[in-house]
């Protein structure tokens, strides 16, 4: 690589310990973590979504665990060694101030290494910041033309290039730092920004240089899945492209790297797997519970592609639990799949507006019209929650063209609300239930949809009709929910089970809504209630519904398959019996297509994976999982958030937008329907 082009990509990397930092001071300013120090050490208050905020501290309390573990075993006695911290790449975090506050570093000591420009400025502002020199004690400012920035009785800061070992080791020996000492060596999100000969070359020094350390990494992995390549065309365009995640793409490849070169252990687990194994129950519920929240997705996506890791070497901390065995989060990983559906962009003589949104509700208003409503997507240029209709019209076979449609006329407007469902009633209208406009906003009141065509009849000329109904009708106030058709006494009805709510984070409760009269009404339902759920799916089947799936209490992915069976004076709820045991799934679509339960895309954590299509006999209960081959579509394509119709006479399936908010990367919109070809699925 040239020198200049080094030089910008370092300027980049750095540029990320800014927002890194600001995004840390909003994490302590809104009660997520304990830390005074945070906006001390970086000026500005900028307030971070809630979605950041859940991703720096799932990280801040992974990292607090390792760093609480090695304390705790290299510093029990008085007379042992003085313990050492080596953070690397330490930008503006506020770790040591921490420590010492809590009085950690009675017999431990913090060195912190980064580019020289991040260590002189956080040094002068130590030395401006008179709360923080009192925490050092006497210190010496280093001198501009040397390393050391930085050096007080414990705490020391050093601007180096890591890239550079032979003046790093010498910087670190000359500044005090004892290689015999126990030495716990931190890398947040540093390696990846390292070339991997680099990388790689730090690693190995670490272990030759310590023969008493803990090396903790975290850090992001899996390349390969839609998430993972919108992560690394974020960094990519921030011109801090990560490094390695093709030579070690999992925890696996992460821990046999560490071995490989002269570590004794090493032990590794996703962000998921941490935040349930090692964070208790009351203090998950009291995070969960600080903000407005509803990005679900995002957030196990996010954990998915971030891991800790931990590596020892010597006789002490070699036998050091960081990561004591835990049962709190089993792996579920699906069965090797029985086949292949071929995925492809739908047919179309012209691209027509395309249905970039997710969240939204999708309907098949007749054989060749499916109309989407509702979501947050992007409209004229800018990402905002969709007012306007999408209608896609079927023309010849199995193409299809894409048009953008108002409400008309007198009608109300559209509302904005997402996470709702809508329910063809007939050919000219469809009934919109639920929904919300905010995490704290739900959107009230029944919609009607009334379609009018065009004197000449031509679908392209659709009109809609938006008739607001009185909310005092209607007992919802609850989103991601499911709404289905289901029969009792030769009578239509609409099933509407579960969702969440402003006050509740998951509902158990029920509604049965007379299609002919619009009355809600009560049916005795018998059997044991199910436990409260969202973002499950639901199907009509056998006059009753499919239940699968769906976030549970405490925001854990289900795989329970339930039947409301009619029955002669109501519906009985009977669980499903699988086998081989399905992976807890949510924020996926379901259909029946000859027997058979088809749970399409969705978001799991109990598997390294990405969901596919899992088929459920329903006569024998046996599961099966089909990939999906996504050769001849653009890429990446996120399967969750979307909506599905089934063509059960072309064997088709056409899946319509999806996407989501994607932690701090951006925004990702799918922006073609895809379809789904099923005709390798054997009919039984």
């Amino acid at each position: 690589m040239r020198p200049r082009s080094r030089e910008r990509r370092a300027g980049a990397v750095q540029s990320t310990n800014d927002s890194s930092a600001l995004s840390k001071s909003s994490l302590a300013a809104r009660g997520y973590v304990h830390d005074a120090f945070a906006a001390l050490l970086v000026p500005g208050a900028p307030r971070r979504a809630p979605l950041i905020h859940r991703g720096y501290y799932v990280r801040a309390r992974a990292v607090q665990h390792c760093v609480r573990a090695f304390l705790e075993r290299t510093c029990a006695a008085c007379g042992a060694p003085r313990s050492q911290i080596l953070s690397l790449g330490a930008g503006s975090d506020s770790l040591y101030f921490r420590l010492k506050t809590a009085g950690l570093l009675a017999w431990a000591a913090v060195w912190e290494v980064d580019f020289p420009d991040v260590a002189r400025r956080k040094a002068e502002r130590i030395q401006d910041t008179p709360k923080l020199c009192a925490l050092t004690g006497p210190f010496q400012s280093g001198d501009p033309e040397l390393a050391l920035c930085f050096e007080s009785l414990d705490y020391r800061i050093l601007g180096l290039d890591l890239r550079h070992l032979q003046q790093l080791d010498q910087a670190l020996a000359s500044s005090g730092l004892d290689a015999a000492a126990p030495t716990l060596l931190l890398a947040e999100a540093v390696l990846t920004y390292l070339e991997p000969d680099s990388a790689a070359a730090l690693i190995t020094w670490a272990a030759q240089r310590f023969p008493n350390a803990l090396f903790v990494v975290y850090e992001q992995m899996r390349p390969h899945d839609a998430f993972g390549q919108f992560m690394q065309e974020h960094f990519q365009r921030l011109n801090s492209p990560l490094h390695g995640l093709d030579r070690f793409p999992d925890v696996e490849a992460q821990q046999h790297r560490f071995l490989q070169a002269g570590w004794t252990t090493c032990s590794a687990m996703d962000m998921n797997e941490f935040y349930r194994c090692f964070l208790p129950t009351e203090e998950r519920q009291r995070m969960e519970n600080l903000e407005p929240f509803d990005e679900f997705e995002e957030w196990h996506l996010k954990c998915a592609h971030y891991f800790i890791l931990a590596a020892t070497r010597g006789d002490t901390l070699s036998q050091t639990s960081v990561f004591p065995p835990s049962e709190a989060f089993p792996r579920v990983d699906p069965a090797s799949p029985s086949g292949i559906f071929p995925a492809s962009v739908v047919a179309s003589d012209s691209q027509g507006p395309l249905l970039k949104r997710y969240g939204h509700a999708s309907v098949l208003l007749s054989p060749g019209i499916i109309l989407s409503a509702g979501g947050f997507g992007e409209q004229e240029g800018r990402h905002c929650r969709v007012s306007k209709f999408h209608l896609l019209s079927r023309y010849c076979d199995f193409e299809w063209k894409g048009k953008q449609i108002s409400s008309w006329r007198t009608g109300a407007q559209w509302d904005g609300r997402l996470y709702h469902t809508m329910t063809r009633l007939s050919d000219t209208q469809i009934l919109v239930l639920g929904g919300r406009l905010s995490p704290v906003t739900p959107a009230l009141g029944v919609l009607q949809l009334r379609f009018c065509k065009s004197e000449d009849n031509c679908t392209e000329d659709l009109n809609v009709t938006v008739t607001k109904l009185d909310p005092e009708d209607s007992p919802l106030s609850c989103w991601r929910h499911s709404t289905t058709e289901v029969s009792h006494e030769n009578q239509k009805y609409l099933f509407v089970y579960g969702g969440r709510s402003v006050v509740e984070p998951v509902l158990s409760d029920w509604h049965f809504l007379h299609v002919g009269t619009m009355a809600w009404v009560r049916i005795p339902v018998e059997g044991e209630t199910p436990e409260g759920r969202h973002s499950h799916s639901a199907c009509s089947w056998q006059g009753g519904a499919l239940i699968a799936g769906g976030l549970g209490a405490f925001e854990e992915p289900l795989s329970s398959v339930l039947f409301l069976k009619p029955t002669s004076c109501g519906f009985l709820w009977e669980s499903v019996d699988i086998q081989p045991p399905i992976t807890p799934r949510y924020s996926h679509t379901a259909h029946v297509l000859n027997g058979k339960l088809l749970l399409v895309g969705g978001v799991w954590i109990h598997s390294s994976s990405v969901p596919g299509v899992t088929v459920i006999d329903l006569t024998t209960g046996l599961s099966s999982e089909y990939q999906i081959d996504t050769t001849c579509v653009p890429w990446p394509l996120m399967l969750h958030n979307h909506t599905s119709t089934l063509f059960p006479e072309e064997q088709q399936l056409l899946l319509l937008g999806g996407g989501g908010n994607c932690f701090s990367f951006g925004t990702y919109f799918n922006p073609h329907p895809i379809t789904l070809d099923l005709s390798s699925l054997s009919v039984g």
